[in-house]
């Protein structure tokens, strides 16, 4: 969910989010649309969580790109434990805290203001899930997984989400790595792979 412009504009009309799935089902959010502001569509966070059922439970996730917020919010939802929500974008980071607050779910889920680079060099607690969905054309999605590659940002058995434009070419899976399930729709290529860190 990514975005172009930092912060939040003013004269640009509220866009709603709608939680598809768990116990938000149905719940709609307002977040401040801001230029090149991406969502990932319905149709594919449904896909794309029933892929990810059998693994969300008390899962530990990073939405590395959150934008809106879609991806992570979604996978509180249905039933992830935690979710670390980053962003360059202040603005839209505080609409996703106010969305954490009016969920009940603030300890939750945390927000911060730093580029996925940053954060993925930073020492955290390894993640089962991390959704990575870059501006596209921005050239970010092979060095985004080539970092977590090296990194301890992931559980063993950990699974990157991956979406990019349908016409950029396909970025180099790291050592290891491998597509558990991948699918099109529209203009967005999207697939979830499974992590494997070198011994």
């Amino acid at each position: 969910m990514a975005r172009k412009n930092p912060g939040r504009q003013a004269d640009t009309k509220p866009s709603r989010l709608r939680i598809i799935g768990g116990q938000w089902r149905g719940r709609k959010l307002t977040f401040h649309a801001t230029p090149g502001l991406r969502p990932t569509t319905d149709r594919i966070r449904e896909t794309l969580f029933n892929w990810l059922t059998p693994f969300l439970q008390d899962a530990r996730c990073a939405d590395l790109f959150a934008g809106s917020g879609a991806l992570g919010l979604e996978a509180l939802s249905r039933s992830a434990g935690y979710c670390d929500f980053v962003d360059t974008n202040p603005g839209a980071l505080s609409d996703i805290g106010e969305h954490l607050t009016l969920l009940s779910a603030r300890e939750r889920g945390r927000c911060t203001n730093a580029a996925a680079a940053d954060f993925i060099a930073r020492d955290n607690e390894p993640y089962d899930i991390v959704f990575v969905d870059p501006p596209f054309a921005a050239g970010l999605a092979g060095g985004t997984l080539a970092l977590l590659a090296s990194s301890e940002l992931l559980t063993p058995d950990g699974l990157v989400y991956l979406e990019t434009a349908k016409d950029e070419p396909e970025p180099p899976l790291p050592d290891g790595w491998a597509v558990f399930r991948q699918k099109q729709s529209g203009g967005v290529s999207y697939r979830l792979l499974a992590a494997s860190r070198p011994t």
